[in-house]
């Protein structure tokens, strides 16, 4: 089972996360930021991740330390949940529209942390949400999940839907890298031998 649960207390934020990566996209999310939780509602459903998280932060300061711990727990548990990642498709990618937004994601399992991020944010909040905000928490999963990711936008004048294209074309271009490969079975798939 390819399971993690995870927590994480700091003078910042009090997080409680658990992933099931062969779900069917249950979750149930509770951050404290109302568009936060909207993009892991999306993230799990898309991803077909089972995703249960709660954090307690200093959102009486904004939402930085927030959204990108939360970053850094769901990265954490990836890693742990895929183990030493045998039998994994290792890449994924998707062009995801989302009404005007057109999303590219690509991700590489590889071992490596790398964020290539190209998006240009028309609004600087959705709601209460800053939208510098989401770099910050692609770069906290990237750097615990080991991964290589990219993510760009290609066309796109509403934030909102450019920020949800972005979530629901990351759940799908890494489920696509974290799925069984049957054609690799019990090997890591890097000439390597390792990820």
């Amino acid at each position: 089972m390819r399971k993690a649960e995870i927590k994480r207390e700091t003078a910042e934020t009090k997080i409680a996360l658990s992933i099931n990566l062969d779900g069917t996209g249950k979750s149930e999310v509770d951050t404290g930021c109302g568009f936060l939780d909207h993009m892991l509602t999306l993230f799990s459903r898309h991803g077909r991740f089972d995703l249960a998280v709660t954090c307690k932060g200093d959102t009486n300061v904004d939402y930085h330390h927030t959204v990108e711990d939360i970053g850094i727990v769901l990265g954490r548990a990836f890693d742990e949940a895929l183990g030493d990642k045998r039998g994994i498709c290792r890449y994924g990618d998707v062009t995801l529209p989302m009404d005007e937004a057109l999303i590219l994601a690509a991700v590489d399992v590889s071992g490596r942390s790398t964020l290539c991020f190209d998006f240009d944010f028309p609004a600087l909040f959705v709601g209460d949400f800053d939208t510098e905000l989401v770099r910050e928490f692609f770069l906290g999963f990237v750097r615990e999940a080991k991964v290589t990711l990219h993510l760009r936008s290609l066309a796109g004048d509403n934030t909102h839907h450019i920020i949800e294209g972005a979530f629901k074309a990351f759940a799908r271009a890494l489920a696509s890298a974290v799925a069984v490969d049957a054609a690799f079975a019990d090997e890591v798939p890097s000439t390597k031998g390792v990820l």
